[in-house]
This record gives structure tokens, C-alpha cells and sequence, in this order.
């Protein structure tokens, strides 16, 4: 039964740098919010939440692509300027009790920082998943079904999946995909 009525992402997504996650945890999907925010500092990366050492590498090739991908994303206004130059970057995966970890939030990771740097805002009905490279290649992940069952339960109607999961769609009773819209990366 859905837990939640919408409204929740919707208050908890109201500014740029936050963006919605989809894990796996051992009880299933679970719906991850993921924070970003910058400050005065001298170009370091903070993370918190207990994370685990591969969701950490996650947020670090997140941060790297970005940067390299700063002009052709429109964050700079020219080639050459340091997104970090003065300021540190600070990610939070709230429900700190909880430990994360595992390569699945790199689109994520990515969103919230575009996101940050952009100063636009993701849309709050929309949750996402999938590994990402240096390269900026987005790989497929596991635990799609209960993924996706986690952000229909949440009300989310927008979910975004690495192209190669698009077959494990067959595992997602008819009814919840019926009122998904599904983009694949």
C-alpha cells in the first residue's frame, strides 16, 4: 500500500542541489534522498550519511565528471574555471542510522550537483538510479523491481533507469508501470 502521498518529496525537494534516489537494501527498495550543498571553503569534497567506500567513489567520479563537463554543461561561463575554486561541496544521504553503499547512486550524485551549480531544481516527482563511469557512461544496476515498486509506493511518477535495465521491466507488475512514466539513460 502507498505510504506516502507525494507531498513529502515535493516539501523535501524545494531547493536546488536535492534530488531522489532509488536503492536496494536487504528489505527491498527504498526511496534515498540525496543532498548537495556548497559553501565557503577550499575546493574539498564532504561526505556524510555512513557511507560505504563504493558510494563514496560514486560521489567522487560525480564531482570529477561534472567539473570536466562544467562548459559543455553551461555551469561556467567559461572553459577553464574551477567549480570548487573558493567553496567545498557537502553531500548528505539523509537517514545517517542507516548504512549506504553500492555504485547505483551515480546518476543521482551527478543530478544533485548539475542541480547545485545550475541553481535549478529537479523535479520532485521524479527518482533515478544507475552507476556512472568517469566517462560518463551510465551501467546497468540491480534490484530494479524493488526499485521501482519503492518509488510507486512513494508516489513518485517519474523514474529514470540505465537503458540496459529496460529488461528487467518484466518483473514490474503491469499496474505500477501503468503509472510510471519510464525514461531510460
Amino acid at each position: 500500500p502507498p505510504k506516502f502521498d507525494g507531498r513529502e518529496t515535493a516539501e523535501r525537494v524545494v531547493t536546488p542541489g536535492i534530488c531522489v534516489g532509488l536503492v536496494w537494501t536487504t528489505f527491498g527498495g527504498e526511496v534515498q534522498f540525496v543532498e548537495a550543498s556548497t559553501m565557503v571553503g577550499k575546493g574539498k569534497l564532504h561526505l556524510t550519511g555512513q557511507l560505504g567506500d563504493v558510494i563514496k567513489e560514486s560521489a567522487q567520479i560525480a564531482l570529477t565528471w561534472v567539473r570536466a563537463r562544467a562548459a559543455d554543461l553551461k555551469l561556467t561561463s567559461a572553459e577553464g574555471i574551477n567549480l570548487l575554486e573558493g567553496r567545498d561541496i557537502h553531500i548528505h544521504f539523509p537517514a545517517g542510522a542507516i548504512p549506504k553503499d553500492g555504485p547505483s547512486a551515480g546518476v543521482t550524485l551527478v543530478t544533485a550537483l548539475v542541480s547545485l551549480f545550475s541553481q535549478r531544481k529537479v523535479r520532485s516527482d521524479t527518482a533515478m538510479t544507475g552507476e556512472m563511469t568517469l566517462r560518463g557512461l551510465v551501467l546497468p544496476v540491480g534490484g530494479i523491481k524493488d526499485k521501482i515498486l519503492a518509488a510507486h509506493r512513494y508516489g513518485i511518477k517519474r523514474v529514470i533507469l540505465p537503458e540496459k535495465n529496460l529488461k528487467d521491466l518484466v518483473e514490474v507488475p503491469p499496474s505500477v508501470l501503468a503509472n510510471l512514466e519510464v525514461t531510460l539513460l
